[in-house]
């Protein structure tokens, strides 16, 4: 059976197209299992109805084709219970109804499957036979394995619209991620590189230098478009947001991509071959990460690498016209490709590849454009002269609606833009309730920008700076004097606000490039604090370069990641006053007066530390909480792992209670606490984390204004309720539900649509 199986399943696979394919297997499986007839239905969810997809055995008018109801016959049983009938003699069955016209009343035995994807049903693989028999265990084994074969075959159809004709009744919608809320509606703008890597033949040369002079120039045109592309955005997106093309240009410096390329060059490889190897090698190594921020990072290395390899190739720009009203859909949208298109037309954005830390979410946050990111199996000439809508909440993308959808949608529209200007309007007032509950709101930060961009926020300091993305974008470890440097432009920012600064939290799922590693369980491995104590020489230099950064300020705290036990902590401890001592003593310095001792911090991310706050608090200032790395573990869920990443909730309950039981403990042991994860971002959550007693959140700028605007609209005694309600929950839904509710009966209903 199993080489049949196989048979089937490649022929399927190989059909031109669905419809093909579904003829193709009912066809195969009626001779392979020597039955009389096999059908596919396919589950219509909208109108609650079972279509018969394709049949070898039964009557049936294309035009016309057979319709049962949930709930009613065998094949809707076979569904509801979701596991395989094998019915003698259908026709006895309680459950029989017969399908009108179709001339099934000369079949009695019945062997049904239910077709499932990812929980969903999908439709009912059926098998009849003339004669009343039980289909053997292997036959049911058999029709079991093909149906979750076809599962996968008709999903992907569902995705790419080959479902929908102008017989079907199905909306057809596609899922992403929800990458900028929002919701737009707007013809397609189809976009791609115009000059791609992966098209680049290899070739040696004989003469480098005449190579790496070519580069040089190309580099230098490609500095000259950014800065011009970095003007052209000047106005459109808070300042910070800019900061993206100067990581651009820090990319094209000789310690990152420039001396690799010229190195490969001088091995013989001509500009084009060599930029090739050495982005493909840097991508590679970033899409290896499990940070979603720095995995992100893969697409701005593309990127500028294509946009490198343009000017290699000396060719001209060919722009299209791009439409009044569009809706950007590319492959890989990218904040330079945003850049160079008319932002006033922009009304959303599609990213087949990304999330929400792409750089391309980033600036569609700032802009305020909708973004749906991550979109699975479909090819961009799907959307091609398509009418589209947009929905940065939940993920959903709409082609070619009807117009009720359409409707529904441009009045969502009108809501946002009321909403925007509302928020806009008290982005210059304190973060606290409406009795008076003080709330201070940071930032997550992940690039270094100028001081006068991030003075422009209404900001209480820095929550979080992600120090390892200077490591990872190098070819080497940055030296002492650069990250002094790095780190002492971050500080300047917020001369008078304290600036939280994460050692470097590397290794296992995030290898350096200079420092390969290979492990079965990366998110169980040697990262975080376990790598930079295990090297003592990388995490005294970063220590030190912080200290020196921080000589006549006093806003440097330091944070150490993936702490797990206290004997990590002391370690860490030592080390760091070995390092202050040692500055001190190098530098000069007034120990307590131009040299401060930065306070130490520990991020709970990992639920052993829950149980040993009491040990740990003894030994540092401060917590911080980061939310994401905390669900995940506490869920065994990996969310960018798309089987598994519908159960990463950071509203499960059991994440609530983690959160609420670390705020009452901090507080007992009368330690600051702080939360650094998405949920701080979110307003639901950030409403829930006030209440719990967290009073630091921080977060993107983007959400900002909206988790400031939210916290003055509402009273701390709302906020207990709410809290009650979500302790007692059982399930996310059902937390989720009820802040929707509790916030639109306070007018705030404008902020939840995003649901998960």
């Amino acid at each position: 059976m199993l080489g049949t199986l196989r048979r089937i399943v490649e022929a399927v696979n190989q059909a031109p197209d669905f419809p093909m394919a579904l003829e193709t297997m009912v066809q195969q499986v009626k001779q392979a299992m020597a039955t009389d007839c096999c059908s596919v239905f396919l589950a219509d969810h909208e109108n609650q109805q079972f279509v018969l997809g394709a049949t070898d055995g039964l009557k049936s008018d294309p035009n016309d084709p057979i319709r049962v109801d949930f709930g009613e016959g065998v094949i809707s049983l076979a569904a509801q219970r979701e596991e395989p009938l094998n019915v003698a003699d259908a026709q006895q069955h309680p459950k029989f109804k017969p399908l009108e016209d179709a001339d099934e009343e000369q079949y009695l035995a019945l062997l049904a499957a239910p077709i499932i994807h990812r929980r969903k049903v999908l439709g009912v693989l059926a098998v009849q036979h003339k004669a009343a028999r039980a289909f053997t265990r292997d036959e049911e084994a058999f029709v079991l394995t093909l149906a979750a074969q076809l599962a996968v075959v008709i999903a992907h159809a569902e995705v790419k619209g080959l479902l929908r004709n102008e017989h079907s009744p199905w909306l057809h919608s596609i899922r992403g991620l929800p990458g900028s809320p929002g919701v737009a509606i707007g013809e397609a703008f189809v976009a791609r590189p115009e000059a791609r890597l992966d098209e680049v033949t290899p070739k040696r040369v004989d003469k480098p230098w005449r190579e790496i002079r070519k580069f040089r120039q190309a580099v230098a045109r490609t500095r000259q478009e950014l800065k011009q592309l970095s003007a052209r955005m000047e106005g459109q997106v808070p300042q910070d947001t800019l900061a993206i093309f100067d990581v651009y240009q820090g990319m094209l410096d000789a310690a990152s991509l420039g001396d690799a390329v010229e190195q490969t060059i001088q091995q013989g490889w001509r500009a084009q071959t060599a930029l090739r190897k050495v982005v493909e090698e840097f991508v590679a190594q970033f899409e290896s990460l499990d940070d979603d921020y720095i995995r992100e990072r893969a697409a701005d290395v593309r990127d500028l690498g294509q946009r490198v390899l343009f000017h290699l190739q000396q060719r001209q720009r060919k722009r299209q016209p791009f439409p009044e009203r569009g809706i950007l859909v590319a492959k890989e949208v990218t904040a330079s490709m945003l850049a160079e298109l008319p932002q006033t037309r922009i009304d959303g954005i599609i990213s087949l590849t990304g999330s929400s830390n792409s750089h391309a979410a980033i600036m569609a946050r700032s802009m305020g454009i909708p973004a749906v990111l991550g979109v699975d199996d479909i090819q961009l000439h799907y959307f091609e002269e398509q009418q589209l809508v947009v929905d940065g909440y939940t993920g959903e993308i709409y082609l070619n609606p009807p117009q009720q959808v359409l409707e529904q949608y441009r009045q969502l529209a009108q809501e946002e833009d009321e909403l925007r200007e509302i928020v806009s309007e008290h982005s210059d007032l304190p973060a606290e309730t409406q009795d008076g509950e003080r709330v201070s709101l940071q930032l997550n930060l992940g690039v270094s920008t100028e001081n006068q961009y991030l003075q422009q926020l209404n900001v209480d300091g820095v929550g979080l700076y992600r120090s390892e993305i200077p490591f990872m974008m190098r070819e080497r470890l940055p030296t002492e004097d650069e990250q002094v440097e790095m780190y002492r432009q971050v500080l300047d920012q917020f001369p008078d606000q304290p600036v939280v600064m994460r050692t470097l939290d590397v290794g296992g799922d995030k290898p350096l490039p200079y420092l390969p590693l290979q492990e079965d369980n990366p998110f169980l491995g040697w990262r975080g604090i376990r790598l930079t104590l295990d090297h003592p020489e990388i995490f005294l230099m970063q220590i030190r370069a912080m200290l020196r950064a921080s000589i006549g300020r006093n806003n440097l705290r330091i944070l150490l990641p993936m702490v797990t036990s206290t004997s990590e902590v002391d370690e860490a401890s030592r080390m760091i006053h070995q390092a202050y001592f040692e500055v001190a003593e190098e530098q000069g310095c007034e120990v307590g007066e131009n040299l401060f001792q930065p306070q130490l911090g520990v991020m709970i991310e990992v639920p052993a530390a829950i149980y040993q706050l009491e040990a740990i608090a003894a030994k540092v200032d401060f917590f911080s909480v980061g939310s994401n790395d905390l669900t995940q573990y506490l869920l065994a869920v990996d969310r960018n792992n798309r089987r598994v990443a519908s159960l990463y909730d950071a509203y499960h309950p059991a994440v609530l209670a983690s959160l609420d039981e670390i705020a009452k403990r901090c507080r007992d042991l009368n330690k600051p606490v702080s939360v650094c994860g998405e949920l701080a971002g979110d307003p639901g959550g950030a409403l829930l984390l006030v209440a719990m007693g967290y009073r630091t959140l921080s977060m993107n700028s983007f959400n900002i204004d909206r988790v400031r605007w939210i916290l003055r609209n509402v009273r701390s005694s709302t906020l207990q309720v709410m809290l009650a309600k979500a302790l007692q929950a059982r399930y996310p839904e059902q937390i989720r539900k009820m802040i929707t509710a509790k916030m639109e009966s306070l007018g705030l209903g404008g902020f939840v649509r995003a649901g998960k």
